[in-house]
């Protein structure tokens, strides 16, 4: 056996060596602060320019590696052919008796359900919204949203929300409504990556948590976020959701996926290797959806949702209309477009429509910072809940 010590290229070819640094993966999975090889390689000055196809082909290893203990850890299947560094974090929901947010279990080991009847569709509806969380007349705007969010005729399951001020989260999380009858990714103190986040909400009528008492054929699943390539240090938040089978007695995973892709027409263009780790992260999991704003402003955008081997909701029940969710109504200095799109896997789409925003009740004014990261948006009189309408989808198994 080789020097445990010794550079990891140096020892490709020595399996014990590999199953010491496969170990001490494994410390640095269960303990972020050890530091793994790459770290201690990276510590180091490169020997030789023959090193580098050796640590490549380690690093693949040790991806590999790291994918299948965290898919273990978590009971969530990852996939292993992208260089992606998931980051776990628990569902939410609000306790009176500490007036907080709590960290709440999710039930991927729960009983199998019940055989489905008829008179319970395991199809879900989830709403999809970019609140534009940051600009004035926020508080006005989002409280608007979340009323007509909670008084639509259709029954929601999952919310989407992206945009996502620190403002914004604390606003969201203070409304009875919310706290009454929702989980969330997020807490009050949750700390954003950058100026805002993404946040997803599930039904707690729909759904159990681990904790729960009632036995419920919908269950939650784990949820993580995962950084990816972007000019705007941006992110994925994923979640599997646990739905009853149409076929027989168990419980079909369901995975989502929140996104806010980049913004703007800057190239090269994050956007397609984003969607690309999207899509392996819904292919790992047999099925799921990517909801969100996809920010298609270049032309190579409009096929990434096909060239991903994934299903445009609007495009496949809808593809007569134009189905814009941003500068419809022409004010803005840049072409209306299809900002927002439901893209799906494995998942049959069985109805989607636009959520228009509304104008905000006596708030009158005028917004001086664009919107979006630098997207030139004005709001004119009377100011609407968003520079962006909302999207609701239906969906179900396919089965």
């Amino acid at each position: 056996m080789g020097e445990i010590l010794k550079h990891p290229t140096e020892r490709i070819n020595e399996p014990m060596d590999i199953t010491i640094d496969l170990y001490i993966l494994l410390l640095h999975t269960y303990y972020p602060g050890y530091p793994t090889p790459l770290q201690t390689f990276q510590g180091k000055p490169h020997q030789a320019t023959s090193e580098v196809p050796n640590l490549i082909l380690t690093m693949n290893i040790y991806a590999r590696v790291q994918s299948n203990i965290m898919s273990w850890k978590h009971d969530t299947p990852l996939p292993t052919d992208v260089p992606a560094d998931p980051k776990f974090q628990p569902w939410h929901q609000y306790d009176a008796n500490s007036q907080q947010w709590d960290p709440v279990s999710a039930n991927e080991n729960a009983e199998p359900a019940p055989a489905r009847t008829d008179d319970t569709p395991s199809d879900l509806v989830l709403l999809t919204w970019n609140i534009d969380g940051l600009f004035s007349g926020m508080q006005k705007r989002v409280t608007e949203i979340l009323a007509f969010i909670t008084q639509l005729d259709t029954k929601v399951d999952v919310i989407f929300f992206q945009e996502v001020s620190q403002r914004a989260l604390r606003l969201i999380l203070s409304d009875e409504r919310i706290r009454e009858s929702w989980f969330s990714t997020e807490h009050e103190d949750t700390p954003c990556r950058q100026s805002f986040i993404t946040m997803t909400l599930v039904s707690k009528s729909r759904f159990t948590s681990q904790h729960s008492s009632e036995k419920s054929r919908f269950a939650l699943g784990a949820v993580w976020r995962v950084a990816y390539p972007s000019h705007f240090d941006r992110d994925v938040l994923f979640c599997d959701l646990f739905v009853p089978s149409r076929t027989d007695a168990s419980s079909t995973r369901v995975r989502l996926a929140n996104v806010h892709l980049d913004s703007l027409a800057i190239r090269p263009s994050h956007r397609p290797q984003q969607l690309s780790i999207v899509s392996s992260f819904l292919r790992s999991a047999g099925r799921g959806l990517v909801a969100g704003d996809f920010n298609p402003v270049l032309d190579e955008d409009a096929a990434l949702v096909e060239t991903n081997g994934l299903t445009d909701a609007w495009a496949t029940l809808r593809p007569e209309e134009p189905g814009y969710t941003w500068g419809a109504d022409g004010k803005q200095r840049f072409p209306p477009n299809r900002m927002d799109k439901v893209a799906l896997l494995g998942l049959e789409a069985r109805g989607i429509r636009i959520l228009e925003a509304q104008p905000v009740g006596g708030l009158d004014g005028q917004q001086d910072t664009p919107s979006d990261a630098a997207i030139p948006y004005f709001h004119t009189q009377p100011m609407l809940w968003s520079d962006h309408h909302g999207l609701i989808c239906s969906f179900g198994l396919g089965e």
